[in-house]
């Protein structure tokens, strides 16, 4: 029965829509009522493929940035580009979205481990666990699941593994481009660490501006090293250390 339809991941793709439209609700009069939205260049999204495609973003909470990402889209896809006012989550026209998280964060309680039903591709990661730097093997069954995720629709995913501004990318993010060869489609985001925790679940600021820029797919030349592929990626999300500089000279006085 086409109500008991599973994903790739064995998930019943009802529960996965259901999921988005209870917290889609809670967060569409979040996003739209205690803060300000500036949202440019969705249009991207009608010319992309179906499969293959790596979203690259920068990161500043651990969970209202993707939430912030869903509305986006699932708007984008009823054909209300840069503005979220129409709430296409309550009716995905998509549910083979998904997004790369900590698995660590992912289950650290019970809402975290209900929002994962959403579209979650955990990882294991490999430098970090419970805030203190480690060292450990790559978890292999994680990167299967991307290759899954990934050759069944669009995948999020944030370089730099941490929410950290300016942190070094992980160069798994370009191994993983050379092994795929996606569209790559940047993402620039800002506001959401002064408006939120942490975490993307308490307020911090209200009336503040939440900003999203979504730029053209990346041309990128495979037959470079994913060293050079990671820098173009880190340049195109603004977080290589050029835009670190400009963010320093702008806070200098002037004589």
């Amino acid at each position: 029965m086409k109500l008991f339809k599973k994903n790739i991941f064995g998930q019943y793709i009802f529960v996965k829509k259901l999921i988005i439209r209870l917290f889609g609700s809670i967060v569409y009069f979040r996003f739209n009522w205690r803060y300000k939205n500036e949202i440019e260049g969705l249009e991207v999204l009608k010319d992309l493929p179906h499969q293959n495609v790596l979203f690259v973003s920068n990161h500043q909470t651990y969970f209202a940035d993707v939430s912030y990402f869903f509305i986006c889209f699932h708007s984008a896809l009823w054909g209300r580009y840069n503005n979220i006012k129409f709430p296409g989550f309550l009716k995905p026209r998509r549910h083979n979205i998904y997004y790369i998280a900590a698995e660590e964060t992912m289950k650290s309680g019970f809402l975290p481990k209900l929002l994962a039903l959403s579209g979650a591709v955990t990882v294991q990661r490999a430098w970090r666990s419970n805030g203190e730097n480690v060292r450990r093997k790559v978890d292999r069954s994680a990167n299967a699941n991307i290759d899954k995720a990934l050759e069944d629709g669009w995948v999020v995913t944030f370089p730099q593994g941490t929410t950290s501004p300016f942190a070094k990318g992980r160069v798994g993010t370009a191994i993983l481009m050379k092994q795929h060869r996606p569209v790559v489609v940047p993402i620039v985001i800002d506001g959401f660490r002064r408006s939120f925790d942490k975490k993307g679940l308490k307020t911090k600021k209200t009336k503040s501006t939440l900003k999203l820029k979504m730029k053209p797919p990346l041309e990128i030349d495979y037959s470079k090293t994913v060293e050079e592929i990671l820098e173009q990626v880190m340049d195109a999300i603004e977080q290589s250390p050029k835009f670190n500089f400009s963010q320093e000279v702008k806070k200098e006085p002037v004589d």
